[in-house]
């Protein structure tokens, strides 16, 4: 897998991970990351900024970074803990959205985010960059069926909030205790299934002309206040 960007190959090197090679342009600026690239025997190739471009669909900044894929957690490791809070991320598509909404999560305190196998974004160089590296930080679950997860997640004592703009003032709800916040895809929001097994619909009241909100904008919005409220406990 590649990621890429400077503050991106900053925080992988911070982190010790595991880098398999480097590709930095011809004439990157960043000599401290050269330098320790260097110190830890990573092997640096210089290549063109076209090289780099083909490589990667964003902006890499003149360094790009060959690492293992990233490695997914299992859904048994957000279960075994008590008032957990989970985001449950409904066939979202667009990396940048998934790398924003990681970001947030892991700004709030989040346990764990799980997204389905098929027909969703999974976690790339675009969702690392995003993320700004959070995405190393949080633990992802890929599923193979939201549903039937969500029926696991209910034996093992979590309430369901789904997010639409057809449910009750997300301010009026109370997050406390097991809690999974469900965030839809992009266009057409939460499937009929994941909807009908929510146990509440959180909505957040709009005041101008427009109707809705981007799908990252929104999560933050509602987790936030699911964070507030767990707090005053």
């Amino acid at each position: 897998m590649y990621i890429f960007g400077k503050n991106v190959a900053i925080e992988a090197l911070n982190n010790n991970k595991q880098i398999n090679k480097a590709l930095i342009a011809d004439n990157f600026s960043e000599k401290d990351i050269v330098s320790e690239l260097h110190r830890r025997n990573i092997k640096v190739i210089e290549v063109s900024r076209k090289e780099l471009d083909r490589k990667v669909s964003g902006l890499h900044q003149g360094i790009v970074l060959d690492v293992p894929d990233y490695k997914y957690a299992s859904l048994d490791e957000l279960l075994n803990k008590d008032d957990s809070l989970v985001v449950i991320l409904d066939h979202l598509e667009d990396p940048h959205n998934f790398g924003a909404i990681i970001r947030t999560c892991e700004a709030a305190g989040v346990d764990g985010i799980i997204i389905p196998e098929d027909r969703s974004v999974e976690v790339n160089g675009t969702v690392i960059k995003t993320s700004v590296g959070t995405a190393e930080k949080m633990k992802i679950v890929r599923v193979s069926n939201l549903v039937n997860t969500m029926k696991i997640l209910k034996k093992e004592g979590y309430w369901i909030f789904g997010t639409d703009m057809q449910g009750e003032d997300y301010t009026k709800l109370d997050y406390r205790g097991k809690t999974a916040i469900v965030c839809g895809n992009e266009g057409s929001g939460m499937s009929r299934l994941v909807e009908e097994n929510c146990d509440f619909i959180a909505s957040i009241p709009m005041k101008g002309t427009v109707n809705s909100l981007n799908a990252s904008v929104a999560t933050a919005i509602i987790l936030f206040e699911a964070v507030k409220i767990r707090s005053s406990k």
